[in-house]
Parts: C-alpha cells; structure tokens; sequence
C-alpha cells in the first residue's frame, strides 16, 4: 500500500484490509507524507500483520510500490491504494484465478463491473485512451489498464526493474508484463471515485506521461 498524506481515510482503509483473513501482511511503504500520516503509521507499525517502511523524501506513487514490491514477503502481491477508492471486499475475487492456478496475473477491472463507475469525464477518455493503446501495442484484451488492483505472483516480476516514479509505474509495470506474454486476466471490482477536493492526484501530465510511457516500453528493455 503506497501511502502519501493520507491521514483521513489511512485507519479506515487499513482496518478494510486486515479484516481480510486472506491478507498475510500489509506492507505500507510511506511516500514521505507531511500531514500527519506518518504520525499514524508510527503507531499502526506495532499491529500483527503490519509493516511500514518509511522514505524521508518524496519521490511518487510508483517509487512507493516498486519499494513495496521488491520488500513483500508473500508469494502474491495486491496492490491496495490508501484512499478507499477500491473495496478489499474484492480480495476474494481477485485472487481466485491465481490460487486456482488459472493465471499469473489478475486486473480489477472498474469497468466489467455494471452499472459502470462514475469518473471524472477526462479521466474516463484518458483511461480509454491508454488501454486501448495498451491493447493495440501489446496484442492483448484488457478493459482498465489503469486499475490500482493489480494481483500477481512475485516470481513473475523477479528480473524485472520497474524504473517509473510517478502514476507512470501503471503503464510500465503492464508493458513490462505483456511482453513477457505473462497469463493474466480481469475480474470486476468496485470502485468509489473520489474528488480532488478530497485529495485524488492524478492529472493530465500524468495522462500524458502514461502514454508515452507505453510507447517507449514497446520497443526498448
């Protein structure tokens, strides 16, 4: 769980998380919050089955995870957004085509799930854009590129290092997947938008930069 300034929907979404007998481990990897979140951390550090690393600097959401990745105990790995956007509830459904052996890889899809999800109009285009970008550099078949839920065996990111900082470790980490031709697939998921008044990030730079960042990982290492 990457985690920057936070404070307000940090004890909530944890609490979401560890209800989940499934989970292991929760691995909060603190992006060097500044409102009192890592206050909090200090003392959700001390819980069974939590584990906070701290950056002193600021460096962005992928940076955040790609930390979290490479410390993660477990065999599989979910990727858990801190601002109650997405519903652990959904952990069951996730993992399921992993545990059964089906695939490596497993996509929340926001956009499988009917009635679909109200978004923002331009981040609606925008995550279009991007996955069929996706789809049509990578031959394959996804609905939602842009899901935080992202569920995958460890093994199959051994090797691979994730160089984006930003909301650009997205498009990175799905390039660097497909052109592995690593087994995925996509399940449903719940999804609750927040605003930017309640402190969503995303904007259109990092629109931009997503796109860009498919293209260059088609065809360089």
């Amino acid at each position: 769980m990457p985690v920057f300034n936070e404070k307000e929907t940090l004890i909530e979404i944890v609490e979401k998380v560890l209800a989940m007998p499934m989970v292991f481990e929760l691995l909060i990897v603190d992006d060097g919050s500044t409102d009192g979140t890592r206050e909090i951390l200090q003392e959700l550090n001390s819980q069974e089955r939590v584990r906070v690393i701290f950056k002193e600097v600021n460096q962005g959401k992928g940076s955040a995870v790609s930390m979290g990745i490479r410390s993660a105990k477990g065999d599989v790995i979910l990727i858990q957004d801190a601002d109650l956007e997405y519903d652990p509830n959904d952990y069951p459904a996730l993992l399921k085509p992993i545990e059964e052996g089906l695939v490596d890889v497993v996509y929340g899809s926001r956009f499988l799930r009917k009635p679909e999800p109200k978004l923002y109009f331009f981040s609606r285009i925008a995550n279009r854009i991007l996955t069929f970008t996706t789809n049509l550099l990578f031959g394959c078949k996804l609905t939602d590129m842009e899901t935080c839920y992202k569920v995958f065996r460890k093994e199959v990111v051994e090797g691979i290092e994730i160089k984006a900082k930003r909301f650009d470790f997205e498009p990175e980490f799905t390039a660097r997947i497909m052109k592995k031709k690593v087994s995925h697939t996509e399940v449903p998921v719940s999804f609750f938008p927040r605003s930017y008044e309640a402190g969503k990030k995303i904007g259109i730079k990092d629109g931009l930069e997503a796109l860009w960042t498919l293209i260059k990982y088609r065809f360089i290492d």
